[in-house]
């Protein structure tokens, strides 16, 4: 029986058919939910798919509406450009395509957002095109399977998968085999503590075999996280209990969310803000400090709530904006925001 049989039958039986973007997977349906699990667990993503799809049924109402409200929905699932390539794929595809999801693979893979994996993907499940994928769990399966040596993200190691991926690939059920083959490296060929056991391709395994499983794929050492820290400001105006929010720039962290004020650590916040905004601090508290780690650094968080003096304090430029708390709920935020913001009442 053939590789792709094998994963398929298995399939069948114990891979997962009720997936929200499995129930009616239009192209629309399939992109968002393909731009979601970028990075990002399957139980993570469904609220967040429901949620989005809800506000933004078509892509006609995603291109319509504004990157903020794009950003509020998606906030609290990181990888915020990925929200932002939506947006303007939208915006992207209602001129081009007439508010229509192209159908060929290069028209596919030329929109914002979408490399080579997710454009297969999009086409396979919702197209029934054939087209190899090779996101994260894939590249798993394929490299134990096939023992496949070298660090995973190696030109030469990717070029190999890529072959593989290809020459397993069926031409049909091909919808079917591209959720199973991600099911089967997102269920049962894990990054730790696989359960080969449950394994459909397990009798041909090379890694099973070598004793190796835990070998695959080939990684290399990583560097140890730089740790970075920060003081973040909520400073509210006393009077109309808003507070002071800033945008931060598109290209960067947290790119084009509502942020707090930030300054370096150890600073005197009087000062700061005397000198920066020419706010004048009533008084200020130090809450509990907290970490936050993304990709390629820890960033250590010191909020400051800070209370205002004045009647009616200015707004230090068009990146600023005074909010109040009833506002704050419908914007873009980072979790770390919400999640300080959360602790104060205004």
């Amino acid at each position: 029986m053939l590789l792709s049989q094998k994963i398929l039958k298995w399939f069948d039986k114990y891979g997962r058919h009720d997936l929200p973007w499995q129930i009616d997977p239009t192209p629309y349906r399939v992109w968002v939910s393909e731009i979601m699990l970028q990075q990002t667990q399957v139980s993570t993503v469904i609220p967040y798919f429901k949620r989005f799809i809800k506000h933004f049924p078509n892509i006609t109402t995603l291109a319509n509406t504004n990157l903020d409200s794009v950003l509020h929905l998606w906030s609290g699932l990181g990888y915020y450009a990925r929200a932002k390539n939506l947006h303007r794929t939208a915006q992207i595809l209602q001129k081009k395509y007439q508010a229509k999801f192209p159908l060929v693979y290069q028209q596919v893979i030329e929109l914002p957002g979408i490399g080579r994996s997710t454009a297969g993907a999009i086409l396979a499940i919702s197209a029934l095109q054939r087209h190899p994928i090779l996101d994260g769990n894939v590249k798993r399966v394929l490299s134990r399977h096939f023992a496949v040596e070298g660090e995973k993200n190696h030109p030469k190691v990717i070029e190999k998968l890529w072959a593989l991926s290809e020459e397993i690939t069926p031409e049909k059920r091909v919808n079917h085999y591209t959720q199973a083959i991600m099911d089967l490296g997102a269920t049962i060929c894990i990054r730790t503590n696989p359960k080969c056991s449950s394994c459909p391709i397990a009798k041909t395994c090379k890694a099973l075999k070598l004793q190796r499983v835990h070998d695959y794929p080939g990684r290399r050492t990583m560097p140890k996280k730089p740790i970075k820290s920060a003081i973040l400001l909520m400073l509210v105006h006393s009077k109309s209990q808003r507070i002071l929010l800033e945008k931060r720039p598109i290209k960067g962290i947290w790119g084009g969310l509502w942020s707090l004020p930030e300054c370096s650590i150890n600073t005197d916040v009087h000062d700061w803000c005397d000198n920066t905004y020419k706010f004048s601090i009533q008084e200020h508290q130090y809450l509990k400090p907290f970490r936050h780690s993304f990709t390629h650094f820890h960033l250590n968080i010191h909020p400051v709530l800070c209370k205002l003096k004045g009647n009616k304090p200015n707004t230090p430029g068009i990146e600023f904006q005074w909010h109040s708390w009833s506002q704050i709920q419908n914007l873009g935020l980072p979790a770390p925001i919400k999640r300080i913001l959360e602790k104060i009442e205004l």
